[in-house]
């Protein structure tokens, strides 16, 4: 009997048949948690187990976690994005194309179909912690316990089949016997194997009941774990929002009372959101200060990088004012505009100190764009991003200034000093704008204090998008198309305008065109919001064939540079430098004249220097001053507390009409929700309409035609070859006439 047991074959479970399926292997991002946002693993998708290491080596050792796709629901998100839920738990992963995407997406959709027998029980682990040596141990104890029980069963199973084959040869020889003498050895035959076989029956019986017990005491020992996980992360969520709620009442006591929180700063308070490591770019860039007669040396790098410093007597004299007419004429500008302003409005009611737990509303939004997430507009200013575009336009001085150039090469200075000034109202203003309605229009008209005068337009709502069109009685003509690319990544909000701003003056023919940069709000969860701006903007003048590439530095706690910094050149179409630009994007730009260059030692990493001799800088913008008790008014500046002022006569479509942004400039908030929730589900209906008017037209064989915006059409750039929206004219007519018939009813 021993020998046979030991004889049997492993053990198999006769009717259980996995299927075999191909393993597909590769990089996916993966969204661990809010400090350290989406990470790079490796993940390997086999037998129905989708399965993530931190490396490929990982995979001989330690497992981060495991998906079972039979249980798990496949959602496909935008730009290669997707996420698995399962057992409630859902895990974002993102590729790094969409190709790659598409493939993931097919290989999970097919293991998913073919894993229904593939019902593996397992813990998903975190992702931030190796699982512990000794629940390893006892877990490959379990499974080792198991695999022996199953092996005394199939043993059993195969004893069994013998000994039952061995009994029916003895029945059938039992009936064959003729001779009494044979039949006693042969009855005493089949009551051995009668024996035997109740013997491994009641082995088998005996098996099937430890195996039973075993599975079903870590079972639930497995079950209560789950659970306590479970409860762990509950508890976290809970903590999390609960840290919320007291930092809101912290900011409010200090509104309330700033005194008592003098040692608290700025940049205390991002210390903790810092991310990543100081740049050392800048480690090779080197800069000789001038005497007030002397040139001043400046080095760049081969990568643009700029490092400006200046000596006390230099800071003294550049704010004492500089002699030049560039700085002159904005002085006089400057007066003027300030002269004018006091016409309008000067203050707007005081921001009500609103609590909201962000957290609750902003933990569901991780990957998605936020112009599709409906939310209360106690995230909002009270204004819209039409206005927003139009505030653009608040140092439209320096594109006067601009036109009167006789050298494209200064009025490139200016125009990049103008693109550099409309992130300086953005400074504090880390609340977002209103999305606009489809067809929501607004205009600025300030012929009579500027010159010019504005109209824009929301054209497309998915993707969001507007066009802005403004002409300048002083010699120059503004017109952009931008789309607005928002993404929540769990700490910080990133703002991508996609689309290019034209510029050209009237007597010149000069023809410039810009993108702008990624804005990033940080701190969305925990800690005081701040905002970012970081990139490159690449100004062309299209005529003359001239460039400026401004840089604008990211900020970190540990750089050794100026937060907020702007850098640029300006070259001609030969790739000659002219001039140095600096500054930062909150406070003023400078341009230095170019005098002399010359190549220096060689820098890191391969990078070659480039030490230029300059003039002493000259002022081209500096920022204006908040108004009085600008922080209780959403920090607006100037010219934006007089963006929503009502005026006659406006479009029916105008942003100033719009209900819930009046009620909440008065503060009423709660009155404000009301009405947004009506407008937008007022556009979702309209949105439905049209789509259903283009089903019908396209079963009859119609032609199709899209939404068409009033006073923009779409047209194909002759310099740039881009299809864009512009301003197709009679706006000011119709205004002049009061004839809004062509306007429909949005609000």
């Amino acid at each position: 009997m021993n020998e046979l047991v030991k004889s049997l074959p492993s053990p198999t479970l006769p009717g259980l048949q996995l299927p075999c399926l191909d393993t597909y292997k590769g990089w996916l991002f993966k969204w661990t948690n809010y400090l350290k946002g989406y990470q790079r693993r490796w993940f390997v998708l086999s037998n129905g187990l989708l399965s993530y290491y931190r490396t490929q080596a990982e995979m001989a050792h330690t497992c981060r976690g495991t998906i079972p796709l039979a249980t798990a629901h496949i959602e496909v998100g935008d730009t290669c994005h997707l996420v698995l839920t399962n057992g409630g738990r859902s895990y974002h992963l993102k590729a790094t194309s969409e190709g790659e995407c598409q493939r993931w997406v097919s290989a999970l959709q097919q293991a998913k179909a073919n894993a229904t027998l593939l019902m593996h029980h397992s813990d998903d682990s975190g992702d931030e912690g190796s699982v512990p040596q000794e629940d390893r141990a006892l877990t490959q104890g379990v499974l080792k316990t198991l695999a022996s029980k199953l092996d005394d069963l199939s043993t059993c199973n195969e004893l069994i089949g013998k000994h039952g084959a061995a009994l029916q040869r003895s029945l059938s020889e039992l009936e064959e016997l003729r001779v009494s003498g044979d039949s006693t050895d042969k009855v005493k035959a089949v009551n051995e194997r009668a024996t035997l076989i109740r013997i491994t029956s009641n082995a088998m019986i005996n098996a099937c009941r430890d195996f039973l017990d075993v599975a079903e005491s870590y079972s639930r020992r497995w079950q209560k774990a789950l659970q306590h996980v479970r409860e762990q992360r509950h508890h976290l969520e809970e903590t999390i929002e609960q840290l919320a709620k007291q930092h809101n009442s912290l900011e409010r006591a200090w509104r309330e009372n700033p005194t008592s929180y003098t040692g608290e700063t700025h940049h205390s308070l991002c210390l903790k959101s810092v991310e990543g490591d100081a740049s050392d770019e800048n480690d090779e860039a080197e800069f000789f200060d001038a005497m007030e007669d002397s040139h001043a040396f400046i080095t760049v790098t081969a990568s643009g990088n700029i490092q400006h410093k200046r000596s006390g007597s230099n800071q003294s004299m550049m704010s004492g004012g500089v002699s030049n007419d560039w700085t002159h004429n904005e002085n006089d500008t400057s007066g003027t505009n300030h002269m004018l302003r006091r016409t309008r409005r000067s203050r707007i009611p005081d921001k009500p100190n609103y609590s909201l737990n962000l957290w609750s509303i902003m933990k569901n939004c991780i990957g998605k764009d936020l112009s599709k997430i409906p939310m209360p507009v106690n995230f909002n200013e009270p204004l819209s991003m039409l206005q927003r575009l139009t505030e653009d336009l608040e140092y439209s001085e320096l594109l006067d200034r601009a036109a009167r150039c006789d050298s494209s090469l200064e009025q490139m200075c200016l125009v990049a000093a103008f693109s550099v000034s409309s992130y300086s109202t953005t400074v504090h203003r880390t609340a977002k704008p209103f999305n606009p309605l489809l067809g929501e229009t607004y205009e600025l008209d300030r012929l009579e204090e500027y010159g010019y005068r504005s109209i824009s337009e929301q054209v497309s709502h998915h993707p969001p998008a507007a066009a802005h069109h403004v002409t300048s009685q002083r010699g120059w003509t503004l017109w952009q198309h931008i789309t607005i690319d928002s993404k929540f990544r769990g700490k910080y909000i990133s703002v991508m305008p996609l689309g290019n701003i034209h510029l050209q003056f009237h007597s010149s023919g000069n023809h410039y065109v810009w993108s702008k940069v990624t804005s990033t709000v940080h701190n969305i969860i925990v800690g005081k919001l701040w905002i970012d701006q970081s990139g490159d903007i690449d100004i062309v003048n299209n005529t003359t064939k001239d460039t400026c590439r401004l840089k604008f530095s990211p900020y970190s706690y540990f750089s050794r540079e100026v937060p907020r910094k702007v850098t640029g050149v300006v070259e001609d179409r030969e790739g000659t430098a002219h001039y140095i630009l600096s500054g930062t994007w909150d406070d003023k730009m400078e341009s230095a004249k170019i005098v002399d260059s010359s190549q220096g030692c060689g820098g890191s990493e391969g990078k070659q220097k480039t030490v230029y001799q300059t003039l002493q800088p000259k002022l081209l913008w500096k920022k204006y001053p908040l108004p009085d008790n600008a922080e209780n008014m959403h920090f607006f500046s100037s010219l934006a507390l007089t963006l929503n002022e009502p005026e006659e006569g406006v479009a029916p479509t105008d942003s100033r009409l719009r209900p819930d942004q009046r009620l909440m400039e008065a503060g009423l908030w709660d009155e404000a929700n009301v009405q947004k929730q009506r407008l937008e589900e007022s556009q979702r209906l309209e949105r439905k309409k049209r789509e259903a008017q283009a089903s019908q037209a396209l079963e009859e064989g119609q032609d199709i035609e899209g939404y068409q915006p009033l006073w923009f059409e779409k047209r194909t750039d002759d310099s740039t070859r881009e299809s864009t929206y512009v301003y197709r004219g009679g706006y000011w007519e119709a205004k002049e006439r009061q004839d809004w018939s062509q306007c429909s009813e949005i609000f």
